[in-house]
C-alpha cells in the first residue's frame, strides 16, 4: 500500500519511519527540505511539491497531513485540491479545531474529494512505535482507510469517532484532560519539594509507578526528567498552551458543561508566562518528554 505524508515536523518524521517499518511505499514532503534528511536513505520518496506528491501517487490516493491547525493545513489542503481526483482521501492528523474540520469535510465532499480528521495521542514516540488515533468522517472511508490506522496504532490504539469533526472532538476533550492531570501532578510535586522533608523526587515518582492507584506514562517521563535533574535546577517553569484545552473550554460554555480542573489548569498555562513556579517546571518537562516541546532554560 502507499500513501502520501505532508509535513515532516517531529511527529512526521517518526510517522515516516512507522510507516516505511510496515512497508507502506511512502511519498513525503515538507516546504523545509531539511526535514527530510535521512528518510531518503530508510526508503521514503521525496516529493519537490505539494503537485509532485500527488502526482506520485496512484489513484485512489492517501495523503496524511501532519500540519500545525488553522492556516498551515487550510492552505496546503486549498492547494492540494487542485490536483486531486473524485474520490482521493485527505486525513488530517494535526490538532485542528473540530468545527474546521468539520467545514473542511463539506467543502471537500462538495468536490466529491474524501476527507477524514485523526486525532493523534501518543507524543512523538508514538509516531514511532504506534499511536493511539480518533478518527471521525465517512465510515466507508474510514474503513478504506483502517489497515493504516490498525498498522500505525498500538493492539487496539485506534477508533472510529463517528461522523465528520468527532475525531479531532475526541482529540480536543482528550488533550484537556491531559492538561488538568500534568496539573495535578505538578501541584503534588511542588508540594513535596517545598515541603520540610528531604524528599528525592525521582524516587518518588519511581515509586508512585509501581502499584500505586496513580501510576501511569505521565510519572514514568517524571521519572525520566528528575533522574537527570532531580529540582529541575535550570529550566524555566513556562508552559506554553497550544490551543486545545481553550477550544475544550469555550466548547464547555456553550454547552453549559462544568469542567473547572481543565479551565484551572489552562489559566495556569497563562499564569507560568509571568511568575516561574516549580509546578510549571514539572509540566514544562513533561511536556517536552512526551512531545518534544521546547524548554526554556534559566
Amino acid at each position: 500500500m502507499e500513501i502520501g505524508l505532508i509535513g515532516i515536523g517531529k511527529m512526521g518524521y517518526n510517522l515516516t519511519l512507522n510507516l516505511l517499518s510496515k512497508g507502506y511505499t511512502t511519498v513525503i514532503y515538507d516546504i523545509d527540505k531539511e526535514k527530510l534528511k535521512g528518510l531518503d536513505k530508510k526508503g521514503a520518496i521525496f516529493a519537490e511539491s505539494i503537485q509532485d506528491l500527488v502526482s506520485k501517487l496512484n489513484k485512489t490516493r492517501k495523503i496524511f497531513l501532519l500540519l500545525p491547525a488553522g492556516e498551515p493545513t487550510n492552505n496546503v489542503i486549498n492547494e492540494l485540491v487542485k490536483y486531486l481526483d473524485e474520490n482521493d482521501i485527505i486525513i488530517d492528523g494535526g490538532n485542528s479545531h473540530y468545527k474546521d474540520s468539520i467545514a473542511k469535510y463539506e467543502m471537500l465532499k462538495r468536490l466529491n474529494i474524501n476527507f477524514l480528521d485523526c486525532g493523534i495521542s501518543g507524543g512523538v514516540s508514538g509516531a514511532l512505535n504506534g499511536i493511539c488515533a480518533m478518527v471521525g468522517g465517512d465510515k466507508d472511508v474510514f474503513e478504506t482507510c483502517e489497515k493504516i490506522f490498525k498498522d500505525i496504532s498500538v493492539e487496539d490504539g485506534y477508533l472510529y469517532t463517528g461522523r465528520a469533526g468527532s475525531g479531532h472532538f475526541c482529540k480536543m476533550v482528550h488533550n484537556a484532560i491531559e492538561y488538568g492531570m500534568m496539573q495535578s501532578i505538578a501541584e503534588g510535586f511542588e508540594m513535596l519539594y517545598k515541603s520540610e522533608f528531604d524528599f528525592k523526587l525521582d524516587k518518588v515518582a519511581k515509586v508512585w509507578n509501581h502499584g500505586s492507584v496513580i501510576r501511569s506514562w505521565l510519572i514514568e517521563l517524571l521519572y525520566d526528567a528528575l533522574s537527570k535533574d532531580n529540582k529541575l535546577t535550570n529550566i524555566k517553569g513556562i508552559m506554553k498552551s497550544t490551543g486545545e484545552a481553550q477550544w475544550a473550554v469555550e466548547t464547555a460554555l456553550e454547552k453549559g458543561i462544568p469542567v473547572p480542573i481543565i479551565a484551572l489548569s489552562l489559566f495556569m498555562r497563562y499564569r507560568s508566562l509571568e511568575n516561574d513556579t516549580f509546578s510549571g517546571k514539572i509540566v514544562a518537562v513533561l511536556r517536552n518528554q512526551f512531545g518534544g516541546h521546547e524548554l526554556y532554560y534559566l
